[in-house]
């Protein structure tokens, strides 16, 4: 049967269902299309290559239940882009997937359980994030238990992960094979303080033992985020250790990630911020096998290190860390959103070139964020954005691709996100 004739029968039955047993219910759409104008995006554009452009679309319809205790959601995505089928196409190329789906039960007013696929965010998302930037965005298959008490909340991941219902243990390296963490927050009067503790296995095949094994790795670590009067900021500290898989066996592991952001708002209008961060890296000629790289896992990882994500989106793991030192000069009246963003870019570790035999210098770059928000309608949306990278010898090297090239990176994007239907049954 179509998917579109599944959506409309549940619709249909959903409706009929609310009525008859006084269930709460909303029904949201969201079509999200965005236009890229990528020359030099996530490496630097090399010779004889030429810049590309095209259009991306989200399609979401969401459902979100409830009733007493109970709460559910199952959220329907498409993500394509405009023109990879024909115009008499037959058939999607990525087809329909639940972003989400998921329910949740209310024990009493401190505990909750949570199963399904979800989205996971924490903080300021460094760590766990929904990843909403990306067209399929991120969610996990998991259960979460919630506790909250006063100004305290604490929450208990647990997942696991296999890629089909086997007879035997086989191969999986889709994501990660299990992982379980504690979530801790307290909220005081001007600020709040979490404490992660997250363990995260993948699994290799041993291919001496002939078995299949995982590798553990533990995230531990804190953010602090204050606001008093004009002043706001945040510092987040994170330690990873343990091991990580690599190919058919595993290597020791010690990283960390430091970052600190110091805000001051002039008046409801224009705001300013300076901040640096760090992410522990690994040496090019260091000849030790223990990994000193920081990954950032499932955070939001284009929110961080610029726009034109050249490090942690999907790349830069395993290599010689970073140094970002950067700055934020907020403009909002009105409909509009203004921000310029700078970026100062250097190795955490030696860069080292191996055909002169000689360290480099650290300096990788600068890189300069421009957007724009406008609030067309209380549905509508529209951003846009102008980024360039300025780049260094040290980045070519890391990277590839010329830095003497016009590497930019533009885009315009619509967000239609209103509701369709909501039902409340009466008091």
């Amino acid at each position: 049967m179509k998917i579109y004739k599944i959506v409309l029968i549940t619709m249909g039955l959903l409706m009929v269902t609310v009525e008859s047993i006084g269930q709460e219910l909303d029904v949201n759409l969201q079509i999200r299309p965005r236009f890229e104008y990528r020359n030099g995006f996530k490496e630097l554009m090399k010779d004889g290559t030429y810049p590309t452009s095209f259009i991306s679309n989200r399609s979401r319809l969401n459902f979100e239940f409830k009733q007493d205790k109970i709460k559910a959601k199952i959220d329907f995505q498409n993500v394509r882009v405009w023109g990879d089928i024909p115009t008499t196409g037959v058939a999607d190329k990525n087809g329909v997937m639940l972003f989400e789906s998921w329910f949740s039960y209310d024990f009493n007013d401190k505990w909750q359980a949570k199963v399904g696929r979800q989205v996971i965010s924490y903080d300021n998302q460094r760590i766990f994030g929904g990843l909403d930037w990306a067209q399929q965005a991120q969610s996990h298959d998991a259960l979460v238990v919630h506790y909250a008490k006063d100004k305290m909340k604490v929450d208990f991941g647990a997942a696991i992960s296999n890629g089909a219902e086997n007879l035997v243990e086989t191969a999986y390296n889709t994501t990660y094979k299990n992982l379980q963490y504690v979530w801790f927050n307290n909220k005081f009067t001007n600020s709040s303080l979490s404490l992660l503790a997250l363990n995260t296995g993948y699994q290799y095949e041993n291919t001496t033992d002939v078995t299949f094994e995982n590798a553990y790795m533990q995230t531990l670590g804190g953010f602090y985020k204050f606001q008093k009067t004009n002043w706001f900021g945040d510092l987040g500290a994170y330690m990873q250790t343990g091991e990580t898989a690599l190919g058919t066996s595993k290597a020791d592991l010690l990283a960390y990630n430091a970052a600190i952001n110091l805000g001051y708002k002039f008046n409801t209008n224009f705001k300013a911020e300076l901040g640096f961060e760090y992410l522990s890296g690994k040496a090019q000629d260091d000849a030790d096998s223990k990994i000193k790289s920081f990954t950032p896992l499932f955070g939001t990882n284009h929110g961080f290190n610029g726009f034109m994500d050249y490090f942690y989106v999907g790349n830069h793991k395993n290599s010689v860390g970073l140094k970002d030192f950067y700055g934020k000069l907020s403009y909002e009246k009105n409909k509009w959103q203004f921000a310029l963003a700078p970026h100062i870019f250097y190795s955490a570790a030696t860069i080292f070139n191996p055909v002169t035999a000689t360290q480099q210098d650290s300096n990788l770059g600068t890189e300069i964020d421009l957007t724009c928000v406008y609030k067309l309608d209380k549905n509508i949306t529209l951003t846009g954005g102008f980024s360039k990278m300025y780049g260094t010898t040290s980045l070519e090297l890391l990277k590839g691709g010329n830095k003497d090239n016009d590497n930019t990176w533009a885009y315009v994007m619509v967000s239609f996100h209103p509701n369709l239907f909501s039902y409340k049954p009466a008091k």
